[in-house]
């Protein structure tokens, strides 16, 4: 049972450790979209370019 409990948890300390990685130094571009969409030219006076 105990050997579980270790397993469970390096599970889990894994996964926040690549959870972290990824918000704060790594952001690979299939996870976010790739493109940014408010880089589209939209013209003027149409009220959403700021």
């Amino acid at each position: 049972m105990e050997l579980l409990q270790e397993i469970l948890v390096f599970i889990t300390f894994t996964i926040a450790v690549g959870y972290m990685f990824t918000k704060f130094v790594y952001k690979p571009k299939f996870i976010f979209g790739g493109k940014k969409k408010a880089d589209k030219a939209c013209g003027t006076g149409c009220g959403s370019c700021h």
